[in-house]
């Protein structure tokens, strides 16, 4: 693609088109996009764009989608295609940093998100002067620059914060450090002079007071992974500054704004976050400067108010608290029993009352408020510091602190009581306290594992809990309905089972509430008490207990997501696949009618699929319904193939990527149901299948290869007869596949697939190029991974076609092909061979290149005999080498970035791990043992004598042991 006039407009009327509402004008054009990404200029044409477009629209649409390209192509992955070429790659890098710095803040901020992707891959080797023309701006006065400059270096730098320790990120730090670090410093003094220069100019303030934000970022992100030189030299003119800036209240900068946090709230927060990391993690060089921040956050959460706005920073500001106050350091700035009672009484408390903003968010965004209260997300909200604080200071002074918050809990309780309707809040105060007060340790799978044992969780269930639960309006008081569904959620592992089966019917009512967090909630902790284990690792409620309730959950699930905000709730839908998973068989009765509502729900989501958990979760479901029914009843696929193909063709031909692989693992299950035919559906649909598009998505690779690996099992004499002419297609997938390190051992799957089941006849022509094909790549690039797949490849061969065909295919390639491969890859590697069923294939193999193949007995290649057979009693005898060369970093079929749909693996698809030789053989040893008496019959005293004089007396006592155990010997 040029970079001339023609091909911008062409571009832009695309781009246009990519903001359309209408799927049919929107969907070519993305397509379009997407085909022409990988041509030379593309990412210059775009930058065109944005640079020079008169329509403002355009020149965002094109920085969003550079972007996102950057996103999906930078990264060079092994065997992948390298979409993005030298040229436009250096052109990018020469061009980028100008024109994010003289962009307008929406498009700056793309641009800056394309740098610290590009950054992450490239700085510093590949792009040495980055942070060198970068640092150079800051001397520009411009904020403007300044600050695109900062803001690039706050997404380039924050990935220290949670990257692993190693050589490597050290290197790159201490380089940023030489090079940044300096300049930072006088750029923040520089910045808060200007802001005392500035002190009335409320437009100079703004800019200025985003600057110094910034700047507290890249404090926290450089300083996060251990505490730098320069740094430490430097602590004075930090802390000292931003003990000032905590101090500070500009007039000018306050905003009437109740929700939006401002300027000063923004930065007082971040400088409460870097006081919190000094003080958790440099304690001894932080000390001289804590207790002037202790006094300065204190009087800070004091003074401040309760509006939504100060939320981040009142949050920060409690979680330094607690940071504090839990290190045995700081821990008599806290005994005091008044200090105690100030604490609770002044922060604890008022930060736990549900504001009228939190019911806003109950009413009316329930999706954010459940994110926030059950997924933990609520890392920024006050109630959620409160409790963190609590948490700290039970730590050393749990007695006194259950104490102070047992009077709150009383009196608010007492409040409650005189007048419920109108007091609700107080109670789920007191709700919230109790939670907090009780929870010491918790995880995802098991709620709370470890209580304060000074409350009484379970007299509080009974008292105070139940009755919420039992109430007959599911709709009255939603909010302490919540409160008590969350209450049994969270201490399920603490409440005796009987309580817990008490509330299985009660939480089955409230599925039917309107309020959306109250019937997710109801949903989400049914789903937990129904994974909750027994003894004997049985799930603790069982199918009969759940008998009498059965009807009435599945008609309230199904009902549930027929409510507004719930129709693709992941709660919801979860709860469905583990009740499913639960029931068993106890559900065949309902399928029918809820197959029906499944599919329609998939036509339905499979339009613009949006909520990936809620999807993953829909398939889940349909893998549980048609598994558990099949199971029962094998004949009962067909109406379920019947059900799904309709749905399953529209996803396949309108291409929602999202959905292939899992469509691929349904089918692949539901055809592994039949007997030993393969229906015509199915054999409509394989040269689809084969399609090379297909194939170029890593997400498709593992199931779709399962799902030929199923047509293989079912139809080989099918395709060998009515789709030979797709034999080479299928070979094709085969080539692609094993030409590439990350997805060679699916190759074999396939390949193995093909040898184990297809006609002799019908692949005949082909076994020689296969081999060459496996050579080529041997030579070319020889990893484990490769090696070990080889050797099961061919064993697997030999157990299939007899030792000799091995020999003479091998042979038949180059003279004396057959002695090296025994010589140089299977006496040598064997022992990596990993997993049952493959070491299994090997044993068989290689016994039957020992007994069965004469030229092993009389030719040169007797030298390898005993070889063999020492490496075959290894395979048997010695711990598996799981040793992998230091070169070999193999990229995880997962490890995709970008937007490619990973792969997903559906739970309840799994595969049956499937034994290619177990109606052959039981015992591969006890076969060995057989089968050396047999050759021994066959050519007395050679086999003995053979033994005696050259086999290892390890391995020669091993085999007296498998000879003795089949009651053969040798002659």
């Amino acid at each position: 693609m040029d970079l001339n006039d023609a091909n911008l407009q062409t571009l832009t009327e695309f781009l246009r088109k990519t903001l359309d509402p209408d799927p049919a004008v929107r969907r070519p054009a993305e397509k379009f996009l997407e085909s022409v990404e990988g041509n030379q200029n593309y990412p210059l044409l775009l930058l065109t764009l944005l640079e020079k477009s008169q329509d403002n629209v355009i020149r965002v649409c094109s920085a969003v989608t550079f972007k996102n390209y950057i996103k999906r192509n930078w990264r060079i992955i092994e065997d992948e295609p390298n979409k993005i070429s030298e040229a436009d790659r250096t052109a990018i890098k020469a061009n980028i940093v100008n024109l994010m710095l003289s962009s307008p803040e929406q498009i700056q901020k793309q641009l800056s998100d394309a740098i610290s992707i590009i950054g992450r891959e490239d700085f510093p080797q590949k792009w040495p002067d980055l942070l060198t023309e970068m640092v150079t701006r800051f001397q520009s006065g411009d904020f403007h620059i300044i600050n695109g400059v900062l803001r690039t270096a706050h997404s380039l730098f924050k990935r220290y914060r949670h990257e692993f320790k190693s050589n490597e990120l050290w290197t790159e730090i201490k380089l940023v450090l030489s090079t940044f670090a300096l300049p930072l410093t006088e750029l923040f003094k520089a910045t808060i002079e200007l802001c005392q220069t500035h002190a009335t100019d409320v437009n100079a303030l703004k800019v200025l007071f985003s600057s110094l934000t910034l700047i507290s970022k890249l404090f926290y992100s450089l300083n996060f992974q251990d505490l730098p030189e320069f740094f430490e030299d430097n602590m004075e003119t930090w802390m000292t500054n931003f003990h000032g800036l905590l101090m500070l209240d500009n007039k000018l900068l306050q905003t009437n704004d109740e929700e939006e946090a401002g300027l000063l709230e923004l930065l007082k927060s971040q400088i409460c976050d870097n006081a919190a990391l000094y003080a958790q993690k440099y304690d001894e060089e932080f000390q001289p400067y804590l207790p002037r921040f202790v006094t300065a956050i204190w009087n800070l959460l004091v003074s401040t108010g309760q509006e939504v706005k100060y939320d981040l920073l009142v949050s920060n500001a409690i979680q330094f608290l607690a940071s504090v106050c839990e290190r045995p350091h700081y821990k008599h700035l806290f005994e005091d029993q008044n200090t105690l009672t100030s604490i609770c009484e002044k922060v604890i408390v008022p930060n736990m009352e549900f504001r009228s903003a939190d019911e806003e968010a109950f009413e009316d965004n329930s999706e954010e408020y459940i994110r926030r209260d059950l997924e933990g997300s609520d890392i920024d909200t006050r109630r959620r510091a409160a409790c963190d604080l609590v948490r700290g200071l039970c730590k050393f002074f749990e007695g006194p602190v259950t104490a102070i918050f047992s009077g709150y809990v009383s009196s608010m309780l007492a409040e409650y009581a005189k007048n419920p309707g109108s007091s609700w809040k107080h109670k789920d105060a007191a709700i919230y306290l109790v939670t907090s007060l009780a929870s010491k340790a918790q995880t995802q799978k098991h709620g709370i594992t470890q209580a304060n044992e000074l409350v009484n969780l379970t007299e509080f269930f009974v008292n105070h809990i139940l009755p919420d639960l039992k109430s007959p309006n599911v709709n009255e008081v939603p909010v302490l309905k919540a409160d008590a569904i969350k209450y049994v959620m969270i201490f399920r592992s603490q409440l005796p089972k009987e309580q817990l089966l008490q509330a299985v019917p009660l939480l089955i009512a409230h599925m039917q509430a309107e309020s959306t967090v109250q019937h997710t909630y109801a949903a989400h902790a049914l789903e937990r008490l129904f994974t909750m284990r027994g003894p004997n690792n049985s799930t603790m409620i069982s199918s009969a207990e759940m008998a009498p309730f059965t009807e009435q959950l599945l008609i309230n699930l199904f009902k549930a997501l027929t409510f507004p905000g719930s129709t693709e709730n992941e709660y919801i839908m979860k709860a469905i696949m583990r009740s499913f998973s639960l029931l068993q068989e106890a559900i065949v009765p309902y399928i029918p009618t809820l197959i029906g509502q499944l599919t329609q729900k998939l036509l339905l989501v499979s339009k613009n699929p949006s909520k990936p958990h809620f999807n993953h979760y829909l398939f889940e479901s349909l893998c549980l319904s048609v598994r558990i029914t099949c199971k029962a009843n094998p004949a009962t696929v067909s109406s379920f193939e019947e059900a799904l193909f309709p749905v399953f063709t529209e996803i396949l031909q309108i291409d929602v990527q999202e959905f292939l692989p899992y469509v691929f693992q349904v089918m692949s299950l539901l055809l592994e149901i039949h007997s030993n035919s393969i229906p015509t559906s199915y054999m409509a649909l394989f040269p689809h299948l084969l399609q090379p598009v297909l194939w170029e998505r890593t997400g498709n690779i593992p199931p779709l290869v399962r799902l030929l690996q199923a047509y293989l099992e079912k139809g080989s004499p099918t395709i060998a007869t009515s789709a030979v002419d797709k034999i080479p297609g299928l070979l094709g997938v085969f080539q692609k596949l094993i030409a590439s390190k990350a997805n060679d051992h699916q190759g074999f799957y396939l390949l193995n697939s093909i040898i184990e089941h297809m006609p002799p006849e019908s692949i005949m022509q082909y076994k020689k190029p296969i081999f060459v094909l496996l050579f080529q790549r041997l030579q070319s690039s020889k990893t484990t991974k490769f090696i070990k797949s080889f050797l099961v490849f061919i064993c697997l061969y030999c157990v299939k076609y007899g030792a000799i065909a091995l020999q003479e295919i091998l042979d038949g390639i180059q003279p004396k092909m057959f002695g090296m491969v025994l010589e140089k890859i299977l006496i040598p590697e064997v022992q990596k061979v990993s997993g049952p069923v493959e070491k299994k294939i090997c044993a068989v193999g290689i016994t039957k290149i020992l007994t069965e193949c004469p030229s092993m007995m009389d030719t040169e290649y007797t030298k390898l005999w005993i070889p063999l057979l020492q490496a075959l009693i290894g395979l048997f005898e010695l711990p598996e080498d799981d040793s992998i060369p230091d070169d070999e970093h193999f990229i995880d079929i997962e490890d995709t970035p970008g937007y490619q749909t990973a792969f997903s693996q559906l739970a309840f698809a799994g595969k049956k791990e499937h034994d290619p030789i177990s109606n052959i053989v039981g015992n591969p040893k006890i076969l060995l043992a057989q089968s050396l008496h047999k050759l021994s019959t066959a050519c007395p005293g050679r086999v003995p004598s053979m033994l005696s004089t050259s086999l290892n007396a390890e391995a020669l006592k091993f085999l007296q042991g498998y000879l003795h155990a089949a009651t053969v010997q040798l002659v």
